[in-house]
């Protein structure tokens, strides 16, 4: 080294010592049982020697924050089974219930998609018809079709309305085909 001198380890200055006396009396050793004799820091057994008992617990002591517990994840949405799907369109199985949201805007249909689906797991329905229709020509406000459309299997997607729903997927034609959804429902544990 070219700069200037190293001290040799275990020498301190007076200004030093100070400050590690100050800093060693507030420490607690984790496993005072496994404390080494010579921690390869500077010579401070003069001052450990001096250092109070380690102080009780209090709220001011620093502490590891706790592990929060994990939420768990919301179940995977799956599709129907092509064997159930043909029989719903066959008309061999059953559609449990229906909702229509033509006409509501996005809050009115959210609001009601989401009691219809507890309404229909309270009930123990296990496919429900979710009508969004189409949409209009484009020509209404933004140019905009088929907004509930759209936005309802981002609906049924979210974290909120996922306990709720096994699946779902666009609905045979007989059944209003791209503005309806057939929707699983989940049983109810």
């Amino acid at each position: 080294m070219t700069g200037g001198r190293r001290k040799k380890r275990g020498n301190l200055s007076p200004e030093d010592r100070e400050l590690w006396s100050k800093v060693t009396k507030t420490l607690t050793p984790m496993h005072p049982e496994r404390m080494p004799d010579d921690l390869g820091e500077p010579d401070t057994s003069d001052i450990m020697e001096s250092a109070p008992a380690p102080a009780p617990h209090t709220e001011t002591a620093l502490r590891t924050p706790s592990k929060a517990k994990p939420v768990p994840a919301p179940p995977p949405l799956h599709q129907l089974e092509h064997r159930y799907r043909k029989k719903l369109v066959r008309g061999s199985k059953t559609i449990d219930s229906r909702i229509d949201l033509h006409g509501m805007t996005q809050n009115q249909a959210h609001g009601a998609l989401r009691s219809f689906l507890h309404r229909s797991q309270a009930r123990g329905h296990k496919v429900v018809l979710v009508i969004t229709g189409k949409g209009g020509d484009g020509r209404g406000f933004m140019d905009e079709r088929g907004v509930l459309r759209r936005v309802v299997p981002q609906w049924l997607a979210m974290a909120d309305l996922r306990p709720l729903v096994i699946g779902y997927e666009e609905a045979h034609a007989s059944h209003g085909g791209s503005g309806a959804l057939y929707v699983r429902i989940r049983r109810k544990r």
